[in-house]
């Protein structure tokens, strides 16, 4: 209970002397400091001049006029008019319990009210245990921090490329030779709850898998085959591996596909290499041309053998009528490419070879050189 001191309680005397002290600091609305603390002399050497006061220093009250009213304003608020700065309602009664109320109306419906997306799974974590998963849909939880969700997107192909930027991935290969690879990893996720709290660092996880799943499996080719036609072969073990040691981890995650992209020997010996490629494939080539000249020897004479036991079928049935039919083709393919003359028994008129009359008659003719007499 507040003691009274000459009628007036003592708080609001407190109050009263620090305004006043304010007051008096206030600058160009208090005195000057000087102790002239009456209702101003309104001459020109007097204190300060009221600058919301009337101009020119007039004498009586018109100069603390503006302090007054701002004396007043300042006693309202540490007296009964506000309330640590906030108006009353009508009636005397405070603001605070309708502002609390929005308050937490407006928490309850930005934390409890959620909307997961089609391509999207809402984890809700209650008090930070999983608690369940939400499907695509309008849903409602318990508000903030009680229940909290987090919404992955399970649709989405992610990718990582390995290695990162131009840097050189070095891969021991099974005949201990070692090649360049760069590969990427396509994966996305398929059990949210456990992609959130199964592992830590879900993003390194899977590439630490990768690099350790590529390495098993080139150990098992040789370079040639690595940087060659074994690429499909070895991109489906590494996939293949790879799903199974993330689902022993419980990782909640799909390996999409992996794809190698950059399959070289070590820069250092990258253009010797070449070199070696280009001569091994020059004699594959010579190679390849080798055996179709075989094939076609093979075939012409697999041919030429089943032609001559045919003839040699039609001669044990007809064996003078086949050596005179042969006889004759043969002659006749001898003679063909040759000059010939062919003589006939008497009675006969001799052929007359004339092609060869005429290749004799025209015979090159020599102009002799004239010397002018």
């Amino acid at each position: 209970m507040d003691r009274k001191i000459d009628g007036q309680p003592q708080s609001n005397i407190v109050h009263k002397s620090f305004w006043d002290m304010i007051l008096a600091m206030a600058g160009p609305w208090g005195n000057d400091g000087g102790g002239n603390k009456g209702s101003g002399n309104g001459d020109s050497g007097g204190g300060p001049r009221n600058p919301w006061g009337n101009g020119g220093g007039s004498s009586g009250g018109g100069g603390r006029k503006g302090a007054g009213s701002l004396e007043e304003l300042f006693k309202k608020g540490a007296g009964g008019g506000f309330k640590g700065g906030i108006p009353r309602r009508p009636g005397g009664r405070p603001w605070w319990p309708v502002l609390l109320l929005v308050f937490v109306i407006l928490w309850v419906a930005l934390s409890s009210i959620h909307r997961v997306s089609p391509q999207e799974r809402g984890v809700v974590t209650l008090f930070g245990s999983y608690s369940r998963t939400m499907q695509p849909g309008l849903h409602f939880s318990l508000p903030a921090p009680i229940e909290q969700v987090t919404k992955l997107d399970v649709e989405e192909i992610r990718t990582i490329d390995i290695p990162e930027g131009e840097s050189e991935k070095l891969i021991l290969t099974g005949d201990q030779n070692i090649v360049d690879l760069g590969y990427s990893v396509r994966w996305n996720i398929k059990a949210p709850e456990l992609y959130l709290f199964q592992i830590a660092e879900q993003q390194e996880t899977i590439r630490e898998v990768a690099e350790s799943a590529m390495r098993a499996a080139v150990a098992n080719f040789t370079l040639d085959d690595t940087i060659g036609s074994e690429r499909t072969e070895i991109e489906q073990q590494v996939e293949q591996n790879m799903q199974e040691l993330l689902d022993g981890y419980g990782a909640g995650v799909v390996i999409r596909g992996i794809a190698i992209k950059k399959a070289d020997p070590p820069a250092k010996v990258n253009d010797a290499f070449k070199e070696v490629s280009a001569a091994q494939q020059t004699a594959q080539t010579y190679l390849n041309q080798a055996r179709a000249y075989a094939q076609q020897l093979t075939a012409q004479a697999q041919g030429e053998s089943a032609a001559f036991d045919k003839v040699y079928a039609e001669y044990r049935l007809a064996p003078r009528v086949t050596r005179q039919r042969m006889y004759y083709e043969t002659m006749e393919r001898v003679l063909s490419q040759v000059d010939k003359t062919i003589v006939e028994p008497r009675g006969v008129t001799p052929y007359l070879a004339l092609p060869e009359l005429k290749k004799r008659s025209v015979a090159p003719v020599a102009a002799p050189a004239g010397d002018g007499k």
